[in-house]
């Protein structure tokens, strides 16, 4: 019997995920990449003055590093990236799924960041070293329209990309509704909402708590709006504008945490 045509196409979909590899660049992102048992990692280019400083982590790795030339670096990267001399070719991490990764512990409080179409990867890897610095459980952004795991993207994490968990998903709402389910109290950040995020929060110290950030401009959509608990902004001094989306996801995180 043949295949439905949309099955065939699911199966070459899987595939072509199996098989996608980015490339890392840049000494600090090269070398926790090495450093991850997680990482299936594929090619090492490196300059010698490179591999004298990521020799622990290149040993350790088990990888045979390709010695390249500084004034004629071959990796398929882009021309105007500061790589330091290494990049490294890896598949991108699996994480597993959100019924897994996001199970509040019974040590600690439970946060969540989601992003709705947050499209910058520099943004992206600032929110991650601010989700790992406070402990969140992981960073959630949607397939299309939002920053994939990137060179550039784990570069500015500066290492966070390794160690705090970043899932895509087809829908965002749907991801929502699950943790929902799992208990947590969605929180999305609007600027006209009409309370601050502590006051809003207050006595919700102890519950899971998943934070719903938009891109700077658009903000959060109707749909996701719509499927929050509860909006809260983030209270200014004065009038004079908004914080950066990876500002926000900082202080939203803190505030969460201190309540």
């Amino acid at each position: 019997m043949k295949k439905p045509s949309w099955v065939i196409d699911k199966e070459r979909s899987k595939r072509a995920a199996a098989s996608e590899t980015i490339w890392l660049f840049g000494l600090h992102a090269v070398r926790d990449a090495l450093e991850n048992p997680r990482r299936d990692k594929r090619r090492l280019l490196v300059t010698k003055n490179a591999l004298d400083r990521l020799g622990d982590a290149v040993a350790a790795s088990g990888l045979e590093p390709e010695i390249e030339d500084p004034r004629k670096f071959s990796a398929p990267i882009d021309k105007g990236s500061v790589h330091q001399g290494a990049a490294l070719e890896v598949r991108p991490l699996d994480w597993g799924p959100i019924s897994d990764v996001c199970v509040p512990a019974t040590d600690l409080p439970a946060r969540v960041l989601l992003l709705d179409r947050v499209s910058d990867p520099h943004n992206v890897g600032a929110i991650l070293r601010s989700a790992e610095v406070f402990g969140a459980l992981a960073v959630i952004g949607v397939q299309r329209h939002a920053a994939p795991e990137t060179g550039a993207l784990a570069k500015s994490a500066s290492g966070a990309l390794e160690r705090q968990p970043y899932l895509r998903v087809g829908n965002l709402s749907n991801a929502m509704e699950q943790l929902r389910d799992m208990g947590y109290l969605l929180a999305g950040l609007a600027g006209e909402a009409e309370q601050d995020i502590g006051p809003a929060l207050a006595g919700q110290g102890d519950r899971p708590i998943a934070l719903v950030l938009g891109a700077e401009g658009p903000g959060l959509r109707d749909k996701t709006r719509q499927t929050c608990d509860l909006l809260v902004r983030i209270g200014a001094a004065g009038s004079f504008g908004s914080l950066n989306v990876s500002n926000a996801a900082a202080v939203s995180l803190y505030a969460s945490r201190n309540l």
